[in-house]
């Protein structure tokens, strides 16, 4: 994994990403007990494309296979961890990225989302693994409660918040 960071951050130093922040299963395991996930979940902002047209992958993935790093269906295998890259593709999950904050894994600074956007993007989401996971971070640590609330209110999620309070009884 620390490979994998460590090309992580090589792509930001190049400005091939403008910035970069885990998300998802292994994002959640630097707040609580792993996950079973099989791949790293890497959020990216992308530089402006020259033409202020589409953002697209292709740098990126063009640059990871000119170090020998192929895509396979959505993920490629970066050290032997296979890496899905999504773009930032809502104001949330953008948010995420900008704030996320930096962790050491063994001696590779990582960027990681902040736990309250984690918890936002997997009560957006609403996938099925999602709901289980909240409920399983929520049962082991404690937000910053005043930020949660801030960043549900900023994306139009207090009424969903609200809901899945009711229904999995967390305050």
């Amino acid at each position: 994994m620390e490979g994998t960071l460590r090309v992580l951050n090589r792509l930001l130093d190049e400005g091939v990403v403008s910035r970069y922040a885990i998300g998802g299963g292994m994002a959640a395991t630097f707040y609580a007990e792993p996950f079973l996930t099989y791949d790293l979940d890497v959020f990216v902002l992308l530089p402006e494309a020259a033409d202020g047209l589409l953002l697209s992958l292709s740098p990126l993935y063009d640059r990871l296979a000119r170090d020998g790093y192929r895509a396979e269906k959505e993920y490629v295998l970066i050290e032997g961890v296979p890496v899905q890259f999504l773009v930032a593709y809502n104001p949330l999950v953008e948010e995420a990225v900008e704030q996320a904050i930096e962790v050491r894994y063994g001696a590779t600074a990582a960027r990681v989302v902040r736990l309250e956007h984690l918890l936002a993007i997997m009560l957006q989401t609403g996938r099925a693994k999602d709901r289980e996971r909240l409920a399983a971070i929520l049962d082991q640590v404690a937000p910053d409660q005043a930020a949660l609330d801030g960043i549900v209110s900023r994306h139009g999620l207090r009424e969903r918040w609200n809901l899945w309070k009711q229904r999995y009884d967390h305050d």
